[in-house]
């Protein structure tokens, strides 16, 4: 039994953010009943596919998902995600919240049908703000949030964005943790509650916590940033014939690094004897680092680092990130067997519980796989079902 074994999640999320927080929640144990616009969720067209409307993406965000494909936008669709909410403990959304009281479907209409309920909301803006009622995707809130400007401080000639949904992901993780806390609370009161997770605010400061520097103080001390982060020669070090990924760090890795290299002396030179002396004058550090580490193979350095101890690693691709040994012997790459799908690898959850061990999770579902199953778990007759198929208000295979 996972950690949230009998837990229900209503999920009406969709695209990358709220889909991998419930992915996580489904990881854990929890009952996912993830509820679909007939249009279908749009990550579903992502990326390459042996099936319509079951891309990659979609598949790595919706794994141990029950699916239903139900109309919101009629008062019969309303009606059954009313009666689905009686006996769950979250629902989760990642629309504005003015478009989930428009379908009538806002925290005090459902906090009426089950006090007990986490009302859980992951979208773009604070409420209180002039943003509030803004679309927010990934691009955005990476811009909004100074992401695209540590690229420029770090010396590209222009701003960029991270090549991966790395605001979607954070804030995901960040509605896991909102959600778990809110059903520890209602552990201790019996209560429910409106659960809030903005993307802006948690990714400003996601990357404040770092950057926010000297401007934490007032009057502020420099201009912000972190010096070693943004340093333009920050970057997977060249070697003879690749790259290698090493972190010389504190004084002791320094003292060991440059011990077995004979260059002794410079413990004694201020850019490089201590931590501070090292970050005022990291772009030197670093830049004499790049042409040291010209004259040895990867697999000398990385041979050297695991002797004197100090951290590194190979530059993986996605091709040689699958062969990975450390990887493969803690089966985190995994072949599984998908019932429409075929043959896939799916990622085990990092996290491990000792009493409640986390398992990989079903498959990810077709769209409507589950209505069904789903609405006559719900209560409702086979007569009142097939009423719903016929309205188009539910659809499924």
């Amino acid at each position: 039994m996972g950690p949230l074994e009998g837990i229900k999640v209503i999920d009406l999320t969709s695209v990358v953010m709220g889909p991998y927080a419930t992915q996580v929640l489904a990881e854990f144990g929890a009952d996912v009943i993830k509820i679909e616009a007939p249009a279908g969720d749009l990550v579903r067209a992502i990326g390459p596919a042996r099936h319509s409307g079951m891309g990659p993406m979609f598949l790595n965000s919706n794994r141990g998902k029950r699916s239903i494909t139900l109309d919101l936008k009629t008062p019969e669709g309303r009606e059954v995600v009313l009666e689905l909410c009686r006996s769950a403990d979250v629902l989760a959304y990642n629309v504005r919240p003015a478009a989930m009281a428009r379908l009538g479907l806002s925290f005090e209409a459902l906090a009426e049908v089950n006090p007990r309920l986490i009302y859980a909301g992951l979208y773009g803006f604070g409420q209180n703000g002039p943003y509030a009622a803004r679309p927010a995707y990934d691009d955005l809130i990476q811009g909004g949030a100074t992401l695209a400007h540590l690229f420029r401080l770090s010396g590209n000639e222009e701003p960029r964005y991270v090549p991966t949904a790395i605001s979607d992901r954070v804030v995901g993780l960040t509605g896991v943790a909102g959600i778990l806390a809110a059903l520890v609370a209602r552990g201790r009161t019996g209560r429910g509650q409106r659960v809030d997770i903005p993307m802006f605010e948690t990714m400003v400061q996601f990357v404040l916590s770092d950057h926010l520097g000297g401007l934490s103080y007032d009057p502020p001390l420099d201009g912000g940033g972190y010096a070693r982060q943004l340093s333009v020669n920050r970057r997977p070090l060249k070697t003879a014939d690749g790259y290698i990924c090493a972190l010389v760090y504190t004084d002791e890795h320094w003292k060991r690094f440059l011990t077995a290299l004979g260059e002794e002396e410079k413990l004694s030179d201020p850019r490089f004897a201590d931590y501070v002396g090292r970050s005022v004058n990291i772009d030197h550090v670093y830049g004499w680092m790049t042409g040291v580490f010209l004259t040895r193979s990867t697999a000398e350095w990385q041979a050297l680092f695991e002797e004197i101890d100090v951290p590194a690693m190979p530059l993986h691709d996605f091709d040689s990130v699958l062969r990975d040994p450390h990887l493969t012997a803690v089966d985190f790459f995994v072949r599984v067997e998908h019932p429409s799908e075929g043959a896939l690898r799916v990622m085990r959850n990092p996290v491990a519980l000792s009493d409640t061990p986390v398992t990989l999770p079903g498959p990810a579902p077709r769209q409507g796989e589950h209505s069904r199953d789903i609405l006559r778990g719900a209560g409702l007759s086979e007569a009142q079902i097939d009423s719903l198929f016929e309205k188009q208000v539910v659809r499924g295979l």
